[in-house]
Formats: structure tokens, C-alpha cells, sequence
């Protein structure tokens, strides 16, 4: 595959201004290839070619769409090993979790979607009317490095599912496993102009898309800030806009249950990918009478995490993404010690056996004030703060007390206890004792963590429009509410 190629009109074609961006490798901090940098011009050709492609797309009957969804499902484990390969070159994934979650996740979408699709009903009589879901149309897609194939399938075969046509941007940081996904799309069928790929920065690229007038939907997963930008861009044209954004999740140990083996869990938990997962719980509430108990664990977990080299198998995490990212997680572990909170393990700078590449100390600071900076902004690395309370309700409060609100935890043995704590916290998804979601799983947030959800049948009816008809007293729909007309 040549790099420099951008992914129209189902070939690869070059971009229409040569310009490049180095793709590095966090572990060396070195580039192993470049990718083009797109400009406006690249994205009209590329919404030319979905507007287009959509007048014949969005005809296809449901029959037709899972049937192309399942030759998706084949091609993709024939390139399996090469889209994981790819997300731990250019993110740092270590090469077990890109196999075993990464990569994984992605064929996880597609199994998923196919199902949504079998069960979806497309039109249903209600009161004189036929209520009729069709696409919405053309899509633009901004997907993050962070968790890549997974934000990659989980809005492009969903978008495929409801018979739309799209543009994807990913991450300029991780731009090879989409790349590797647009081959395994050609190798499935996709017609031509149903599925676009450039690369580029998100002030071009991504702006560029989100006014554009020929793309009446916008899919992005990212910072709240970058958010913030799509949907003032995309105001002018009025498209929807959903967003999956950033987040602060508070993790809830209850007193009632093994105190430290909830801290150990919720340390590995929280560190895994590195800690750059937008609902990783990184706000650990414990009651203060366990302050003591929950150090000593969370002190004794980490010192079992280790950090290597992402080519090698075994259990460990990895760098984070880049300079940028590594910069700013340091800044805020020193903005924590300056603002005296507590370090119990870990600290600044790079783990002593690893001089180069962009790695992490895993670091915990307790006790913690809910209103240091390091409780109230998203770190995105291995950084947790551990906060003490008295009292579920004032634990509850400290959990809402952010401007974020994708997901929560709650740890107990007392499970109508857990419920009713889970009912009162403010996220789009609360896990009890680590038990997290599924592909199924509806994923997104309240607040400043975006909005729509994402994964399942909820994914699917994002790109969807619902249309009423009326005026059609006593006609009955032959085709028992599935809508395979569309």
C-alpha cells in the first residue's frame, strides 16, 4: 500500500497538494512512514464521490446490506494480523492487546452491526401512519488514535448497515489500520464512493468536513475541545452532530467490599492501554476510614504493572501516543505535586530502564481533593487520584461534581445497593464491579463527554432519518415491518 495515497471513489488516488505527516513510533520516537496531509480540495472530491454513490446506496434492500456486512466480517480476518500490527506501530499498543482488545474490537463491531441490521424494523404502521427510518445520508467520520480500528468500525459499519455513504478522517497519529480497513472494505465489495478515506490535520481536514454542505452528518470521537470545533463548524449547515468526548470517571468503592482487591482491580483496570481510554476510571472514590488500606493497595498494583517495549508479548502497557501526549501528562503529575497532592507511586519522568520512547511512570497520588487539577482534568495516561469520602451521598456528589459524564463505576458485594448507587450517578454507562459492556452496549455520555450513543441497535439509528407518512388509512405493509424495501 503506497501511504501518500488518499482512498476516492474506491481507488487510491493522490492528493491533489503533495504535503506529508511523519507517522511515529512512540516506542522510538522515530518515523516509519508518512501518510499525506489533505486539504479542502481532497475532501470535495471525496464528497462528490459519496454524494454520488448515495443516489444507489441508499436503494439497497436489507438483504442486500447484510450480505455485504458479512463478506466485511471475512475480509477483516484475513487482515487481522496486519490492523494489529499497525495500531501497535503507530499508537503503542503492545502487540498482546493489539491482537487481544484492539484489533478484536473492531471485528466485534461488524458481528454486532450485522445483528442490529437482522432486527432493525425500517417501517411500522402506527395511527394512519407509516413511520419509515432511512439514511440519512452522506457522513463524515473524525475518529481518535486512542482506541483507533474501534472507533473506526464502530461508525463505519453501523453507517454501511443504514445505507449511508461516508468520508472517514482518522487520527493523523494513527492512520494505518483505517488505511488497512479501506483495503478490507474493496476486498468485501463496497462500491465505489460508498466509503472514503483522507488523511490530515483536524483544523483542515476535519473543519473542511464538518462546514462542508455536501455531508449532512457529522461522527466524531475525540477531546471535548476538538467537539467543541466540529459543531461550531458544522452550525452554518445546520447537519446533526454526534460526539463521543472526553471524561473524567469516577470509580465508587463501596465500603462493603474487599476494599483492597477493588483498589487492585481498579488500578490494572484503569492503567490498561496506558490510560488513554476516554472512560478509564481515573477518579478512585474510597471511604476515608480505608484511606490507609486503599494506598497500600493501590502502591502494590502498580509496582506489579510493567512498562515495555510494545513488540513484545507478555503483560504490560506500552508508551503513550506521542511528545505532545507525554509533555502534557507530565506537566499535570508535576501540577499535582505543586498543588500538594500526595504521590504514592510513580511520578515524573520516563521509567528508569527506558530512556527513549514517549513511556509513563504509572503514577497514583492520594488522598485527594475532588478540586485539584489533577481530579478535575482528563490526564489521558497512567494517572489515577484516589479521593475519600464519608457517606454514599457525599461520594455520589463527588462523582457528579465534573464536567464529564461518560461512564462511572460502582464496586460492592451488595448489588441492590450497587443499583441504586449507579441509578444516581450521571453517565452515559456505570460499570459495578468492573463488569463492563459489550459491542451491544449503547456508548456515550452526559454533559461535556458528547452526545447520541454509539454501538448496537443505538448505533445504528444514529445515522438514520425517521420520515411519518400519513394520509394512507388501512394500508397494510407487506413486508411485516422489516422495511427490506430499504
Amino acid at each position: 500500500m503506497d501511504h501518500l495515497k488518499f482512498y476516492i471513489d474506491g481507488a487510491w488516488v493522490d492528493p491533489i497538494t503533495a504535503a506529508t505527516i511523519d507517522v511515529i513510533n512512540p516506542a522510538t520516537e522515530k518515523a516509519f512512514t508518512q501518510v499525506s496531509a489533505g486539504s479542502a480540495a481532497d475532501v470535495d472530491r471525496a464528497v462528490a464521490a459519496a454524494r454520488s454513490a448515495f443516489v444507489d446506496y441508499s436503494q439497497w434492500n436489507v438483504k442486500d446490506r447484510l450480505a455485504l456486512l458479512e463478506r466485511i466480517r471475512v475480509a477483516y480476518k484475513k487482515y487481522f494480523d496486519d490492523i494489529a500490527e499497525a495500531i501497535s506501530l503507530e499508537m503503542g499498543a503492545p502487540v498482546d492487546l493489539a491482537r487481544g482488545s484492539q484489533a478484536r474490537l473492531g471485528a466485534g463491531h461488524i458481528k454486532s452491526a450485522i445483528k442490529a441490521l437482522l432486527n432493525f424494523s425500517f417501517e411500522s404502521a402506527e395511527d394512519d401512519m407509516i413511520l419509515r427510518y432511512e439514511p440519512i445520508g452522506v457522513c463524515g467520520m473524525i475518529t481518535p488514535w486512542n482506541w483507533p480500528m474501534n472507533q473506526v468500525a464502530v461508525k463505519v459499519i453501523p453507517a454501511l448497515a443504514a445505507g449511508c455513504t461516508m468520508l472517514l478522517k482518522p487520527s493523523e497519529e494513527s492512520p494505518l489500520d483505517a488505511m488497512i480497513f479501506a483495503e478490507v472494505l474493496a476486498e468485501a465489495g463496497v462500491p465505489a464512493g460508498v466509503f472514503n478515506l483522507v488523511n490530515g490535520y483536524g483544523p483542515v481536514v476535519g473543519k473542511a468536513m464538518s462546514k462542508h454542505p455536501g455531508i449532512d452528518m457529522m461522527s466524531f470521537t475525540g477531546s471535548t475541545r476538538g467537539g467543541i470545533a466540529v459543531a461550531r463548524a458544522a452550525a452554518g449547515t445546520v447537519k446533526r452532530v454526534a460526539q463521543e468526548l472526553g471524561g473524567k470517571s469516577a470509580n465508587i468503592v463501596l465500603i462493603d467490599t474487599d476494599i483492597a482487591r477493588a483498589v487492585s482491580d481498579g488500578v490494572h483496570y484503569m492503567m490498561d492501554n496506558s490510560g488513554q481510554s476516554c472512560n478509564a476510571p481515573t477518579r478512585m472514590l474510597v471511604p476515608n476510614s480505608k484511606m490507609d488500606v486503599a494506598i497500600e493497595a493501590a502502591r502494590a498494583a502498580v509496582q506489579s504493572i510493567a512498562v515495555d517495549d510494545p513488540s513484545k508479548p507478555g503483560d504490560h502497557i506500552g508508551p503513550v501516543v506521542n511528545q505532545v501526549q507525554f509533555d502534557k501528562i507530565q506537566g499535570l503529575i508535576q501540577q499535582g505535586i505543586d498543588e500538594g497532592a500526595p504521590l504514592v507511586t510513580g511520578g515524573t519522568g520516563r521509567p528508569d530502564h527506558l530512556p527513549t520512547g514517549f513511556y509513563v511512570k504509572p503514577t497514583v497520588f492520594a488522598p485527594v481533593d475532588n478540586s485539584m487539577t489533577i481530579a478535575r482534568e482528563e490526564i489521558f495516561g497512567p494517572v489515577l487520584v484516589i479521593i475519600g469520602y464519608d457517606g454514599e451521598d457525599e461520594a455520589v456528589a463527588i462523582a457528579n461534581d465534573t464536567d464529564y459524564g461518560l461512564a462511572a463505576y460502582v464496586c460492592s458485594t451488595e448489588m441492590e445497593r450497587a443499583r441504586i448507587v449507579a441509578r444516581r450517578l450521571r453517565a452515559g454507562q456505570v460499570a459495578i464491579n468492573y463488569a463492563g459492556g459489550d459491542s451491544d452496549t449503547p456508548f456515550g455520555g452526559y454533559k461535556q463527554s458528547g452526545n447520541g450513543r454509539e454501538k448496537g441497535k443505538w448505533g445504528l439509528a444514529e445515522f438514520l432519518e425517521l420520515k411519518a407518512i400519513t394520509g394512507l388509512k388501512n394500508e397494510v405493509i407487506d413486508n411485516g415491518g422489516r422495511g427490506d424495501t430499504i
